[in-house]
């Protein structure tokens, strides 16, 4: 570890941790004594003392006991805050993308978004209330990677997207070797997933509606032409039954079974990936996972991660498909004959 790593972290945890807890005790006054919030945070009540002395002393909140727990008499208000457009664009983004990323959410967080979104036309509200419902089916495994121009084409993107303002992108397609193509696009509605964003538009050039990853849009300019969303379009019956963002269209769902380790299997099951998903724990502590979906590129990459830790047992086209993908990384670490990429870079 480089030197003074372990205090910089050991400094971030603490102030994490005073922050919960001004939360803790805002939400539920009267709940908690210092043994709990020290087994909560399963850290010495001497520790818990320390930072509620911060509470205190250091950010000057009024924070009292009492013998059914800790409340603070009355907490300060805070000025109102103006954003321009971009602004409150950027704060909603990450906000939702934190959400799918971490479940993270509570009243108060609800109620500061509600107010931002309140600046917006009530059509930008209907929009996010339905992302806001497909939140936890599309949830994040990682959190997004910021960049300068990611953020620029999504501020971009949600106010063509506010606006129905139709948009000539400049996109390259990674199944043709990073061919780029100019199309017009109608944007409807912008997705976090893994480490990228993706919005779903409806493309004039296919007469489609396609979902495009942000980070291809090499360009975006919006155009005067307007839009309309077709009233019978549905965000979850585009995305239908496949895995993550790929719908999985012309795919025939089948059933799949897979048994993992005890210990990735407790990973697995602590987590809703899928509305068919079954889970079974086995007397040995192994797992019998079950699902319903087309086989998509994406749940093929999914079962790859957890390598050895899961067996495929069903269908057998899939148990196949990810045996050859373990048999060609093996072989990778025994080519001999000057050919695997070590050698190549040497």
């Amino acid at each position: 570890m480089l030197p003074g790593l372990g205090r910089i972290c050991e400094e971030t945890k603490r102030v994490s941790r005073i922050l919960q807890l001004i939360q803790i005790i805002t939400a539920r006054p009267d709940r908690y004594h210092r043994r709990d919030l020290a087994a909560r945070f399963e850290i010495s009540e001497r520790m818990i003392q320390k930072d509620l002395d911060v509470i205190r002393h250091g950010l000057k909140l009024p924070l009292t006991p009492s013998p059914s727990g800790y409340r603070f008499d009355q907490l300060p208000r805070l000025p109102a805050v103006g954003f321009d457009f971009a602004e409150a664009v950027s704060l909603l983004l990450a906000v939702e993308a934190g959400r799918r990323n971490t479940g993270i959410g509570t009243p108060d967080l609800d109620t500061a978004v509600e107010r931002v979104r309140g600046l917006f036309p009530p059509e930008f509200a209907r929009r996010m209330s339905e992302l806001g419902r497909l939140g936890k089916k599309y949830k994040a495994e990682e959190k997004p990677v910021t960049g300068e121009h990611r953020w620029q084409m999504l501020a971009l993107l949600e106010r063509a997207i506010v606006e129905a303002r139709k948009v000539r992108i400049r996109y390259s397609t990674s199944s043709r070797g990073g061919e780029e193509s100019i199309r017009i696009i109608h944007p409807y509605h912008l997705l976090p997933f893994v480490r990228s964003w993706h919005l779903v538009a409806h493309c004039e050039r296919r007469d489609r509606v396609l979902t495009f990853k942000v980070d291809r849009i090499r360009r975006a300019d919006p155009l005067s032409d307007r839009f309309e969303i077709p009233h019978d379009f549905s965000l979850d019956d585009h995305l239908g039954d496949g895995w993550g963002l790929m719908s999985g269209r012309g795919e025939q769902a089948t059933d799949v079974e897979l048994l993992f380790e005890p210990e990735a299997g407790r990973w697995v099951s602590e987590e809703r990936w899928h509305k068919s998903q079954t889970v079974e724990i086995l007397t040995d502590g192994a797992v019998r996972f079950g699902l319903h979906l087309p086989i998509t590129p994406d749940f093929v990459s999914w079962i790859l991660y957890y390598g050895w830790r899961v067996e495929v047992m069903s269908p057998h086209e899939l148990r196949d498909r990810v045996a050859e993908e373990h048999r060609r990384a093996a072989d990778r670490y025994h080519i001999s004959d000057g050919t695997s990429l070590s050698r190549r870079i040497q």
